[in-house]
């Protein structure tokens, strides 16, 4: 094949099975996607897709986790994997997580019709409860040896609900989920296809964001105590005002990135619950969230450290105690670097502006990065909108991210791959 030109992804496909999968989880009178993980709209999905590979000519299967696998090439050996999730957030978008299952048909579609023979399988996987339902990411985890018995039997979402019930509701064994794990060796890359979530690209009128990672992220519950007052009787130097201390530490938080992180740092309380809560009585407690992001655990390190400073102060400041527990710290997770040159390297031939970015929301691929080579790819969202009925990105740039996922698998699904032409 080696001389012959690349062909060309086909977007009318593309939007055709993007908008038939959005119709598994409309609900009558309701905006947005209702597809949350194991419930009837997204097995129902699953079921269809399968439908789907099926008619490709490809060998489909579900897996005990609920992962739906395509398989397109030699029967064995290792596989290019494209990932991503068909599962939603209440009232989702159509594109977070689907445009990846989609665009991975449509590689193996064109491909099919140009008559390539891979030396290497392609799989396409669409993951299952990516969107955190029952609070992890199981079928990215499942895959890559990530989940346990016991948090099999024992994870649940916020109205209690079990997720084995969901699993045995839906028609799987939940330990069965213990089987999907798929040895190193058996995948020889994994690429994600996926919207920014995020206002950079759009803002910055940049066609692909090349990921070079996914950022570490620490969650703190914090406390600070003071002393309930009257708020009309409580002079103001002599109050113990829990939301001062609040109010002083969002201030800091600039300077604390500035001083000790980067530009990939984030720093955010997300949640803040003030007792006794009443209009007119001082605040004696504060509860409140951290959540801390960066690209380099280090750095990381020095954010938490900074935060925990800072607060300390700020509490003997306003007569303050303050305690924090450290609820979570999940390590960066880096993209191979040969997968992130090749990604940036198709997007410059294609002739498509490009940036280096880190992801700053959790993705399957991070599981895969310390698993295999792994690599993702952004594409923008308008306004930096996602998981809200409104979330949008252009088809022409789903048109460019498809292109540039098919040419990337080509290079690693074929020892010749056919030679791009240059863009105009």
């Amino acid at each position: 094949m080696s001389g012959e030109s690349v062909p060309e992804i086909t977007i009318d496909r593309i939007e055709k099975d993007i908008l038939a999968i959005a119709r598994f989880g409309q609900e009558e009178g309701s905006n947005g996607v209702y597809r949350q993980g194991f419930t009837k709209a997204d097995m129902a999905a699953r079921q269809w897709l399968m439908g789907e590979f099926e008619a490709l000519g490809m060998a489909a299967r579900m897996d005990g986790a609920g992962n739906v696998i395509g398989r397109y090439g030699p029967e064995e050996g290792p596989a290019v994997v494209i990932g991503s999730h068909l599962d939603s957030v209440p009232a989702g978008g159509i594109f977070d997580g689907v445009l990846g299952v989609v665009a991975g048909m449509e590689v193996v579609r064109t491909m099919a019709e140009a008559a390539i023979v891979p030396e290497y399988a392609i799989e396409i996987i669409a993951t299952s409860e990516e969107e955190g339902r029952f609070g992890g990411m199981l079928g990215a985890q499942a895959l890559t040896g990530r989940v346990t018995r016991e948090w099999l039997d024992t994870a649940a979402d916020e109205h209690g609900n079990l997720l084995k019930d969901a699993m045995a509701e839906a028609g799987l064994d939940p330990h069965g989920a213990l089987h999907a794990y798929r040895r190193p060796e058996e995948i020889k890359a994994f690429l994600e296809l996926h919207v920014e979530q995020g206002p950079v690209l759009d803002t910055e009128k940049v066609t692909i964001g090349v990921v070079e990672g996914i950022s570490g992220v620490f969650k703190w519950n914090c406390r600070l105590i003071g002393k309930a007052d009257h708020a009309g009787t409580a002079p103001m130097d002599m109050r113990s005002d829990a939301f001062m201390g609040i109010a002083d530490f969002a201030h800091e938080i600039q300077r604390i990135i500035d001083e000790e992180g980067t530009d990939k740092s984030r720093i955010t309380i997300g949640h803040v619950a003030l007792k006794p809560g009443f209009p007119h009585t001082v605040p004696g407690e504060a509860d409140f969230t951290i959540v801390g992001r960066d690209l380099d655990e280090e750095v990381m390190r020095g954010l938490a450290n900074a935060c925990r400073r800072v607060l300390s102060s700020i509490a003997r400041k306003h007569k303050l105690k303050f305690e924090y527990e450290e609820m979570s710290w999940l390590k960066p997770a880096y993209c191979d670097e040969g997968l992130v040159q090749l990604i940036d390297g198709k997007a410059k031939e294609l002739g498509y502006s490009s940036k280096l970015m880190p992801s700053g929301a959790g993705h399957d691929v991070q599981f895969f990065c310390n698993h295999t080579r792994a690599g993702l790819i952004f594409v923008p969202s308008v306004n930096g909108v996602s998981h809200a009925p409104d979330e949008w990105t252009h088809w022409s740039d789903i048109e460019r991210g498809a292109q540039l996922l098919f040419e990337c698998v080509l290079d690693l699904a074929c020892e010749q791959a056919p030679v791009a032409e240059a863009a105009e």
